[in-house]
C-alpha cells in the first residue's frame, strides 16, 4: 500500500459515495516489470470533491464524466488521485501502468526454476487492491467487479466469477468475467498463467482446482475436492445456501498472506502446507483442511456479510476460524478438530494475550497501517475460542439460527458487532449485552483454578472455581464450563463425573460435589467449553507427571498438556519439568497434531525457559529420549515422522547427529522411513544449525533440488550457519536492499533467527534498532513485519536486550504498530528471563 487511510476518512467517503460498478482490463503480456490497465468506476456521490485510491507506475490517462482530469492531482507517495466536480452519478476511467511484485502484495509474479513457466496472483487484503486498479480500497464501498485478462495463449486465467467467453487477441487470448455480487475491493482477484487444472461438481456448484505444471503430480486433487464437497454440505446446512456462483482453488508458490485467502470463487492458497510433495504426518493433511474450511467459512463471513471497518475483523476471522474446527468435528470429516484446537490453536490464543498489546477482540482500528498488527491470536484463535463459549453459552443450535437470520438480513451489505449480537439475542432470547462488554470489548484472558477443602476421609468438604485476571487486565468474565473428575482404574485414567455450570465472578461454588472422593485428577474447563488458561491442583499435577499416559480421552489428554505449558510459560511450573515430562510422557501421545505442539513447546522450553546451567542438560534428555521414541516408533508411522523432525531440531551431541546424518546419507536402518526432499532439507537444517553441516553440504543438496523451494530451504540453511560470518551474510542480504524475493527474505529471516543461537545475536542487538525504521518504511508490510518481529534479539536473554529496547522506544519516534511489535520482543524476553528464574529456583 503507497499510503494509509484512516477510519475517518473511510467513514467519510462512505457517508457521500455510492459505489455501483468497477469494469478492469488488465494486459499482462509483457515481459517487462509493468502491466497496462484500464479501470472504469461508476459510482454516485453526494460532495463535489473526494479521491480515489490508486498506486501506479505511470498514468497515462484519466478522465471524468469524459472529461481529462487537468490538472492530474495525483499524489504518488498516498496513493491517492483527487477527484474534483463529481456530480450526482459519475464515470472515472483511469488508464495506467502499474508494477509487477515480488513481495507478494498487489500482482505478485513467479517464474518456476523448475520449467522457466511463469505464473501471477493477486493478493490484496487489506488494501492493496488499488496497486492493480483505481479503487475506493475500503470494507463498506462494495460494488459490482468485472475483470478481463488479456493473457499469453498457452494461459488460464481464473477470477472471482465464472468466464464469459475467451477471445483471441493478437496472438494473445483476452479472458473475460461475469460480473460479481457486491463484494468490496479486498476480495476481488484473479490468476494466470500455465496451470495444471482438475474440474468437478458438487451440488450443483462447479469446482475446480489449479496449480502450477511442476507440482501437477503431487496435487492430490480427490482429498483436496472432497474436504471442499463435505465443507459445502455443512456449511450450506449450517449458514445457508452458497452465496456464490463457483469455487476454485489456486495454489500458488511465494504467497505473503499466510497460508491463504479467501477471494469469492478464486481462493488461494500457498503450495507450502497444502501440496505435498513429500511425506507428511496425517496432522499436516488436518491443518489443510481446516485452512479449506476457514476459507470457505469466509464466503459466508466476510464475503456475503463483510465488516464495515477493520475494527470488526473478527467478524471474519474468528468466526472462519471456529467454524473450520466445527466442521471438522461434526461435518464429514475423519478428524476430531477440538483436540488440535484445545493444543495448538488456544496456545496462540493465551500467548498473544498476555502480551502488553493485547487488545478487545472486537479492536480500535484507527487506519488501515494499523489493522496488519491485528491479524493476530486475539483476533483469530482467542477470537474462535470465545465463540465456542458464546455457543456452549446460548445452546448450539440457537447459535446456528442466529447466523442463518444474520446472513439473511444482511445479504451482501456490511455490518457490525451490534447487527450480529442482534441477531443471536433474537435466536436465543438472551441479553448479550453484558457477554459482549466481558468478551469482545475488553482484553485480557482469565485464569480458572479449583479451590476445594476435604475432611480425614479425603472427600470435599467444600469445592470452588476461582477465577483470576491477567496482569494489566483484570477483568472477570462469565463461563460456560464443565468440570470433570477422572480416576485411575485399571483400564486407565478416565473420567467418572462430569458437572456443567456457570462460572461468574472471583469465586463459584460447585455444591454438587461436596461428600465426593478426591479423585486423581480435577480439569475445571473440561470439554474445552470456555477460553481461559487452566490451573491444575497439587494432587492433579502429580498425576499428569506421572501418569499423563495413562490418561484415556485424547481430548482430557490435550488439555492436561496445554495446562501443563500455560504454567510453564506463567513459571508456576519450571522449564526442567515440562521438558522431563515431554521427554518421559511424549511416546503415549496418540494424536499427531498434539504430539508435534508438544515437542515444539518442549523445545521453546529448553531453549527459552530453562537455566543456563541446565540448559544443556535438559537439551541432552529432550535429544536421548526422542532417539528412543524413534527408534520404538512404528515403520512408516506418523511418530516416526515427528521423532526423527524434532531430532533434527534438538540435536545436543555427537551421537543425535550421527543418528540424523545416517537418515540423511540413507544408511539407516528405520524401517519405511522415506527420506524425500522435504525431509532431507529439515534434517540438513537441523545439521547445520547444530554445527554438524556447512555450505559444502548445502550446495551439493541444492545440486540435487534445484527448484525454487529448494532455493529458499538452502537460503534458510545458509543463514542458520553457526557463524559470526554467516550471520553477517544474512544481515547484509536482509537488510542491503538487493534481495527484494519476498520468499527468500523470509526464509533467510528464518534462519537467521534459529532460537539456539543466543551468543551469536548478541552483535546485533544494537544493530537491530538502527535499522528497523529504514525497513518499517521501504519494505511491503507483510516482510516488514517479518523483519522487525524475527530479528528482534529474543534469544539474546539478557537485561540488555530490555534497555536497548527501551531506548528505542523512548525516542517517541517510531509508528504505532512498529512501537506495539518491539513491546512484544521485550515482553517475550521478560517471560524467559522470569521463566530462567523460576527454574533455576526449583533446581537449587
Amino acid at each position: 500500500m503507497a499510503g494509509d487511510l484512516t477510519r475517518a476518512e473511510a467513514a467519510q467517503r462512505a457517508a457521500s459515495l455510492v459505489v455501483d460498478s468497477y469494469s478492469i482490463a488488465v494486459d499482462v503480456t509483457s515481459d517487462g516489470d509493468v502491466f497496462r490497465g484500464v479501470t472504469t468506476v461508476c459510482f454516485g456521490a453526494a460532495t463535489s470533491d473526494t479521491f480515489i485510491d490508486l498506486c501506479c507506475a505511470a498514468i497515462h490517462s484519466a478522465k471524468l464524466n469524459g472529461v481529462d482530469l487537468e490538472p492530474l492531482r495525483y499524489d504518488a507517495a498516498a496513493g491517492r488521485l483527487l477527484l474534483t466536480g463529481l456530480v450526482a452519478e459519475n464515470e472515472l476511467t483511469v488508464d495506467a501502468d502499474f508494477s509487477y511484485k515480488s513481495d507478494g502484495a498487489g500482482l505478485h509474479r513467479f517464474v518456476d526454476r523448475a520449467d522457466g513457466q511463469t505464473y501471477l496472483h493477486t493478493n490484496f487484503e487489506p488494501a492493496d487492491a488499488h496497486q492493480v486498479f483505481a479503487c475506493f480500497d475500503q470494507p463498506d464501498l462494495k460494488a459490482v467487479i468485472t475483470w478481463a485478462v488479456t493473457a499469453p495463449a498457452g494461459w488460464t486465467v481464473v477470477s472471482n466469477s465464472p468466464v464469459r467467453e475467451v477471445a483471441d487477441a493478437g496472438g494473445a487470448r483476452t479472458w473475460r468475467f461475469e460480473p460479481t455480487p457486491r463484494i468490496p475491493p479486498y476480495i476481488t482477484a484473479f490468476a494466470a498463467g500455465p496451470f495444471h487444472e482438475v474440474h468437478d461438481e458438487h451440488v450443483g456448484v462447479p469446482l475446480a482446482l489449479y496449480c502450477r505444471q511442476a507440482m501437477s503430480e503431487q496435487l492430490d486433487a480427490a482429498a483436496v475436492l472432497q474436504t471442499c464437497k463435505d465443507g459445502l454440505d455443512f456449511f450450506t446446512d449450517a449458514l445457508g445456501p452458497y452465496p456464490f456462483s463457483k469455487y476454485s482453488h489456486v495454489f500458488v508458490l511465494e504467497f505473503a498472506s499466510g497460508g491463504a485467502m479467501e477471494n469469492p470463487g478464486c481462493v488461494i492458497l500457498s503450495e507450502e502446507g497444502h501440496i505435498f510433495g513429500s511425506r507428511v504426518p496425517e496432522s499436516a493433511y488436518e491443518r489443510r483442511a481446516e485452512t479449506i474450511l476457514h476459507e470457505m467459512a469466509h464466503m459466508w463471513f466476510g464475503n456475503l456479510v463483510t465488516m464495515r471497518w477493520w475494527d470488526d475483523l473478527w467478524l471474519n476471522e474468528a468466526f472462519a476460524t471456529y467454524l473450520a474446527v466445527l466442521a471438522l468435528a461434526e461435518g464429514a470429516s475423519p478428524y476430531s478438530g477440538w483436540v488440535g484446537f484445545a493444543n495448538r490453536t488456544k496456545a496462540w490464543a493465551h500467548q498473544q494475550d498476555q502480551l502488553s498489546s493485547a487488545h478487545p477482540i472486537s479492536a480500535d482500528v484507527n487506519s488501515i497501517a494499523n489493522v496488519r498488527n491485528n491479524f493476530d491470536g486475539i483476533t483469530y484463535a482467542k477470537g474462535a475460542a470465545v465463540l465456542r463459549q458464546l455457543a456452549a453459552w446460548v445452546g448450539q443450535e440457537a447459535f446456528l439460527a442466529g447466523l442463518r437470520e444474520y446472513f439473511a438480513v444482511h445479504a451482501w451489505c456490511n455490518t457490525s458487532r451490534e447487527d450480529l449480537l442482534a441477531a443471536l439475542e433474537k435466536s436465543s432470547g438472551r441479553d448479550l449485552s453484558s457477554w459482549s462488554a466481558e468478551w469482545l470489548e475488553s482484553a485480557g484472558g482469565n485464569v480458572l483454578r479449583p479451590s476445594f477443602t476435604l475432611d480425614a476421609a479425603g472427600r470435599f468438604c467444600s469445592f470452588a472455581i476461582v477465577q483470576e485476571g491477567s496482569g494489566c487486565n483484570p477483568t472477570l468474565r462469565s463461563h460456560r464450563v464443565a468440570v470433570g473428575f477422572y480416576r485411575r482404574t485399571p483400564a486407565g485414567i478416565v473420567r467418572d463425573r462430569r458437572i456443567e455450570l456457570d462460572v461468574a465472578g472471583p469465586r463459584t461454588a460447585v455444591p454438587e460435589v461436596v461428600g465426593l472422593g478426591m479423585p486423581d485428577l480435577v480439569l475445571v474447563n473440561d470439554d474445552d467449553l470456555t477460553y481461559a488458561k487452566m490451573r491444575l491442583d497439587a494432587g492433579s499435577l502429580h498425576t499428569l507427571i506421572n501418569g499423563i499416559t495413562e490418561i484415556t480421552d485424547p481430548l482430557a489428554v490435550a488439555l492436561c498438556w496445554s495446562a501443563a505449558w500455560d504454567m510453564t510459560r506463567d513459571a508456576e511450573m519450571a522449564a526442567g519439568d515440562y521438558v522431563r515430562l515431554v521427554a518421559h510422557g511424549a511416546g503415549a501421545i496418540g494424536d499427531p497434531v498434539v504430539l508435534e505442539t508438544v515437542l515444539h513447546q518442549a523445545r521453546i522450553a529448553m531453549l527459552r525457559y530453562s537455566c543456563e546451567s541446565h540448559r544443556e542438560a535438559d537439551r541432552a534428555l529432550l535429544a536421548q529420549r526422542l532417539r528412543g521414541h524413534l527408534a520404538a516408533a512404528p515403520p512408516a508411522s506418523d511418530e516416526q515422522l515427528i521423532y526423527l523432525s524434532a531430532l533434527a531440531e534438538c540435536i545436543a551431541g555427537p551421537e543425535d547427529a550421527a543418528v540424523v546424518r545416517e537418515v540423511l546419507d540413507g544408511h539407516t536402518d528405520l524401517q519405511g522411513l522415506v527420506v524425500d526432499a522435504d525431509c532431507r532439507w529439515k534434517l540438513l537444517l537441523g545439521l547445520v544449525a547444530s554445527g554438524a553441516a556447512g555450505e559444502s553440504e548445502i550446495a551439493a543438496e541444492l545440486a540435487l533440488d534445484g527448484t525454487a523451494v529448494g532455493e529458499q530451504r538452502a537460503a534458510r540453511c545458509r543463514a542458520a550457519i553457526p557463524t559470526p560470518e554467516a550471520k553477517a551474510a544474512a544481515w547484509e542480504l536482509l537488510t542491503g536492499g538487493r534481495e527484494r524475493s519476498g520468499a527468500i527474505l523470509v526464509a533467510t529471516m528464518l534462519g537467521f533467527a534459529e532460537p539456539s543461537h543466543g551468543r551469536l545475536h548478541a552483535p546485533f542487538v544494537e544493530r537491530y534498532f538502527s535499522v528497523i525504521d529504514e525497513i518499517w518504511n521501504s519494505y511491503h508490510s507483510e516482510l516488514a513485519t517479518g523483519f522487525v518481529v524475527g530479528a528482534y534479539p529474543s534469544a539474546v536473554v539478557a537485561p540488555e536486550t530490555l534497555a536497548a529496547s527501551e531506548a528505542y522506544l523512548a525516542r517517541g519516534t517510531s509508528p504505532l504498530p512498529l512501537a506495539r511489535l518491539v513491546r512484544e520482543g521485550m515482553d517475550g524476553v521478560e517471560r524467559a528471563l522470569k521463566a530462567r528464574h523460576h527454574d533455576a529456583g526449583s533446581r537449587s
